[in-house]
């Protein structure tokens, strides 16, 4: 008998789906509870590593991902007028049966996720999210915004880098800003464009793009941080960005004209010290652990925690503190790497170091990904 009968999820993002497929179809009763009001997801597009993919082709959506995203294996360094500097193969940290990387919409992901976790027989509540959690030693009784209860063997946090559920148990932890902000954007994929193209230098930090599908891209400039208030003009100060770059550029800013389909955020970190649990509510993806995306792994790591949670639950026959010990081992060192690691690399790039080592330390980051956690 797995250790949990049933298990309450608050965040039915990425890093929620995945523990409530892996879990429900071993027969566990899975409640997810979703603050927003139905299959959502915000910004443009996803870069999704080889170790990503290992985990989705676990949940048996491979298939489906990969008809819905862009495949590749190679990466491409330009400079800002277009010329190709060099052109590298990505390496295949989910084996050599998967590719490098996978580029797909986020709202595509999300509903092969979404649709996968009905399948499995979970159930997701939407427009709610965790109120009030008691634990009473062997089971956690909840209170749902809506003032609905339940009782669970198990609550799992997965709501986000702002997660309300690490709150609840009193971990004080809060995102740190990098001082980079990135703008993205839901666009047509120009010709040509069939993998990532980076550009460090130019008036942005990085400039880059992605392939999502057969004709659709997301395309992002990096600069110093500004207020969110402050973002103004959405269109016009991204297609001035873009002015400094040539290439699939010129195309890509030609298209930069709905504001609708343009994406600023704030590049944060966030790092829980272990345990990431209190008694029997537990934190994972983003709740635990964040990263900028200069390494392209925080939804790796968000299936990692997923896809290694569920497989101690339904191995041991009970809860208890080895079972959150075994999973501090197996993530947390893992997860801490590759935090640190991405906030390294956007400091180095705001703050260029003599002594700086972006392949060696992307080469450490590789190799620790391609083995399973």
């Amino acid at each position: 008998m797995p250790a949990v009968g049933n298990v309450l999820i608050v965040g039915g993002g990425t890093a929620g789906s995945a523990l409530a497929i892996l879990l429900a179809r071993a027969g566990v009763t899975v409640d997810i509870a979703e603050i927003q009001s139905g299959t959502t997801a915000l910004g443009s597009g996803i870069t999704l590593q080889g170790n990503a993919l290992r985990v989705l082709r676990d949940l048996g959506v491979w298939d489906r991902v990969a008809a819905a995203g862009f495949a590749f294996d190679s990466l491409g360094l330009r400079a800002p007028d277009g010329t190709l500097l060099a052109e590298m193969p990505g390496a295949r940290t989910g084996g050599p049966g998967l590719p490098a990387t996978l580029g797909i919409n986020r709202p595509e992901l999300a509903a092969v996720l979404a649709d996968a976790v009905g399948e499995a027989g979970a159930r997701t509540r939407f427009g709610v999210t965790a109120e009030a959690l008691t634990d009473t030693g062997d089971q956690v009784e909840v209170r749902l915004s809506d003032g609905t209860t339940g009782t669970y063997d198990l609550v799992v946090g997965a709501d986000g880098i702002r997660s309300a559920v690490r709150g609840l148990i009193g971990i004080d932890v809060a995102p740190s800003p990098t001082g980079m902000g990135i703008w993205r954007v839901h666009t047509r994929r120009p010709a040509g464009v069939e993998r990532t193209d980076l550009v460090y230098g130019g008036p942005c930090f990085i400039a880059g793009y992605c392939p999502t599908g057969p004709d659709t891209m997301y395309a992002y400039l990096v600069e110093k941080a500004r207020p969110r208030e402050a973002v103004g003009d959405k269109v016009a100060h991204m297609r001035a960005l873009a002015e400094g770059y040539g290439g699939a550029w010129d195309e890509i800013r030609e298209d930069i004209t709905d504001p609708d389909r343009i994406n600023y955020t704030w590049f944060e970190s966030l790092l829980v010290d272990r345990p990431w649990n209190r008694g029997r509510v537990v934190l994972v993806g983003d709740a635990a652990h964040a990263c900028p995306p200069t390494i392209a792994q925080g939804a790796a790591q968000c299936l990692e925690d997923a896809a290694v949670l569920a497989e101690l639950l339904l191995a041991a026959d009970r809860l208890d503190r080895s079972l959150f010990d075994a999973f501090m081992d197996r993530r947390h060192e893992r997860a801490a790497a590759v935090v640190e690691a991405s906030v390294r690399l956007a400091r180095w790039q705001m703050e260029p170091a003599p002594d700086a080592d972006m392949p060696g330390l992307m080469n450490r980051i590789t190799a620790l990904v391609t083995e399973r956690p």
